[in-house]
């Protein structure tokens, strides 16, 4: 099951139904099934406080991905700061919306094993988010 919250933000015009087949298909690409993952769209206030409480991290971020996979079962808790999407989307000059679903399916390919920080990794999962976004309006 995949769960949708928010905190202290207005939750995000995405359509959850669409949204949870969307992520069940990227994850099906890499053989993996969803079990428990939990979204919770905040603002940067609250990812600030995750991030130094759980990562002693003391700077802002979009996204923090906690893995709590079981073999080829997806479970995580996905913590995803919108204002930081919007700013982003701002200073790349990409459509927030398409930002915002970059963002989303990133923290589902964490959990299914992309990695962003070594060597050759970011464009790695680059290609696999631009993958992944050309499923989005699939009904397959």
């Amino acid at each position: 099951m995949i769960t949708y919250n928010s905190e202290n933000v207005k939750f995000p015009g995405i359509r959850r139904r669409d949204t949870t087949a969307w992520i069940r298909r990227v994850a099906a690409t890499y053989g993996k099934r969803v079990g428990e993952v939990g979204y919770l769209f905040c603002d940067d206030e609250k990812i600030l406080e995750v991030n130094r409480e759980f990562l002693n991290h003391d700077y802002y971020t979009d996204i923090i991905t906690f893995d709590y996979d079981d073999g080829d079962t997806l479970n995580g808790d996905i913590v995803i700061s919108l204002d930081t999407v919007r700013s982003n989307a701002e200073q790349l000059g990409k459509d927030y919306d398409e930002e915002l679903h970059r963002v989303i399916i990133h923290g589902i390919l964490h959990l299914c094993g992309q990695n962003d920080k070594g060597p050759g990794e970011r464009e790695q999962m680059e290609a696999a988010e631009n993958r992944a976004l050309a499923l989005r309006g699939q009904n397959v």
